[in-house]
């Protein structure tokens, strides 16, 4: 599996956190191991332009997803064939306020809106209230689910 992590935001994010959480969310979903991933780190400015252009939104957000191959969740005896997932742009500074006003750390807004993104790439949404409750479920078991794996993390 590849998992490209750039960052062009300018702020400084633990990097490997991601990457371990992209590598958790992937086999928790059954995801080939031949997929690929990338994950963008981006300004305000950035941001804000890419939400103009792909959401005809104002002001920038916190995450956007862009699928490539269409995949899906995959199971244990049927896991996702190998593809290009897509691309997730993250904004740490939005993120930022969001965790100060969830009175969360931004790293773990940061886990939190890798996550749902990942989620998106995957064909989930929440448009409607019954996708809501199914993608916000799946999404808090991945993140409980990888913190729990994280505290149980030997520390080098």
């Amino acid at each position: 599996m590849t998992i490209e992590i750039t960052n062009e935001s300018g702020y400084e994010v633990d990097e490997t956190v991601l990457l371990r959480l992209m590598e958790y969310d992937l086999a928790q979903l059954h995801v080939s191991p031949d997929a690929d991933l990338a994950i963008l780190l981006v300004d305000e400015g950035a941001m804000e332009a890419l939400h103009v252009q792909w959401m005809d939104e104002p002001g920038p957000t916190d995450v956007l997803s862009f699928p490539m191959d269409e995949l899906r969740p995959g199971t244990e005896d049927m896991p996702t064939p190998p593809g290009l997932l897509g691309d997730i742009v993250l904004c740490p500074q939005v993120a930022e306020t969001q965790a100060a006003a969830a009175k969360h750390t931004t790293l773990d807004e940061l886990v939190l809106l890798t996550t749902h993104g990942l989620l998106h790439l995957l064909g989930y949404d929440h448009a409607e209230p019954d996708e809501k409750r199914e993608m916000f479920a799946l999404q808090g078991e991945l993140i409980s689910g990888f913190q729990a794996a994280e505290r149980r993390r030997p520390r080098t």
